[in-house]
């Protein structure tokens, strides 16, 4: 199970004199990962970064305090670290003056996390990323079978572990994910002023799902300038709502070098942002929920795995392109989605001839299992 990976790959650092990480959005599991691991110890302090106690107890910074304030623990967990006030400069002092004390933090803000974390941390500690629920973990848990019966499903209301809990109610569950916990990061950060406009242009990133982005095309609609769009653009990727594709150019002159695909980690996100949760035989934009599906699951998976690659997309100016592309060692894996397994699909010759060093295959919902759960080769 992905999970129990991770779970693994957290028992191997515990002891080893440096703070423990988990980041990734809110909702997403990473207090229950901890809590499964801890389940049953004594010597636990559980402190949330949400409570005016937790900021009391990190208001000194005198060593001996915090000292006497972990005596009788061996672990502390501080949920939500990145809202404490220089919670590094802390973490810091915890890590370098009680080595014996294991400090374990979650974060679901990369902007908050660099600013108070990173630097102070920088050679102490190891950092995991947790996102929502995966296929394999799925698969895991009732077999192949039943999760790919609920494939049209997932594509639409996504893996949230609240929404897969919810059954007949996960409309309402994403509208409480997206309503209370999604923004709360990024909207209390004092420099973003127009949420309104923040919002607009989740619901403009939405709509273009699958598609090159342009922030001039996106500036006209949101009613912000360009630089803004590219600001608020990457503060959404470190609260982990989207994440940024790049376009793949080595040496063919007609190729695009700075364009971007904006994905969501999530599926029902990006669907209850434009409040459509229709069935897929109703919908238009199947290709782009298929599309966002796979990439995400893939992020996963490599992250998960720890697999060493690049990834990208691929498009010329006469509109040549191919969806997903990962470099490792040397060679060029090219992917294309398609929904529709019956569509004729062939790599394009311009790609084929610049870069020999290939491997292309067409995933499809007859061989999807291999790309979401399986590994580079297989």
């Amino acid at each position: 199970m992905v999970k129990r990976i991770l779970l693994n790959e957290i028992k191997k650092k515990i002891g080893t004199k440096k703070s423990i990480i988990l980041f990734g959005a809110r909702q997403t599991g990473k207090t229950t990962l901890l809590k499964e691991l801890f389940s049953g110890k004594d010597d636990v302090l559980w402190l949330n970064g949400d409570d005016l106690d937790t900021h009391k107890i990190f208001e000194t910074t005198s060593a001996t305090r915090l000292k006497a304030s972990f005596a009788n623990y061996k672990f502390i967990i501080v949920d939500e670290a990145q809202r404490i006030k220089n919670i590094g400069l802390k973490f810091k002092l915890i890590t370098d003056q009680m080595p014996d004390l294991q400090l374990i933090a979650t974060c679901s803000s990369a902007f908050e996390l660099a600013n108070k974390i990173n630097e102070p941390l920088t050679g102490r500690k190891f950092e995991f990323k947790i996102f929502p629920i995966s296929f394999e973990e799925m698969v895991n848990q009732h077999g192949f079978i039943e999760e790919n019966r609920l494939l049209p499903h997932r594509l639409v209301f996504g893996y949230y572990p609240e929404v897969i809990t919810s059954a007949g109610k996960e409309k309402e569950m994403l509208k409480l994910i997206s309503d209370s916990y999604l923004y709360k990061d990024i909207l209390q950060w004092d420099k973003i002023k127009k949420t309104d406009k923040l919002l607009k242009l989740l619901q403009a990133l939405a709509y273009q799902l699958g598609s090159e982005v342009s922030y001039n095309e996106l500036s006209k609609i949101v009613g912000l300038d360009n630089q803004t769009i590219e600001k608020y653009i990457q503060l959404l990727e470190q609260v982990y709502i989207i994440f940024r594709l790049p376009s793949f150019s080595r040496n063919h002159k007609k190729e695009l070098s700075k364009s971007r695909k904006i994905y969501f980690y999530d599926n029902g996100i990006r669907n209850a942002l434009i409040a459509d949760f229709r069935l897929l035989e109703m919908r238009t934009d199947i290709g782009a929920l298929w599309e966002n599906f796979l990439i995400s699951e893939r992020l996963k998976l490599i992250n998960y795995n720890n697999i060493w690659t690049n990834t990208y997309f691929w498009r010329t100016q006469n509109q040549q392109e191919i969806d997903y592309i990962e470099e490792m060692d040397g060679t060029l894996y090219a992917y294309e989605f398609k929904w529709n397994a019956n569509k004729n699909t062939k790599l394009p010759k311009t790609f084929s001839r610049t870069y020999p060093n290939h491997e292309f295959k067409v995933i499809s919902p007859d061989n999807y299992e291999e790309f979401v759960m399986g590994v580079k080769g297989e």
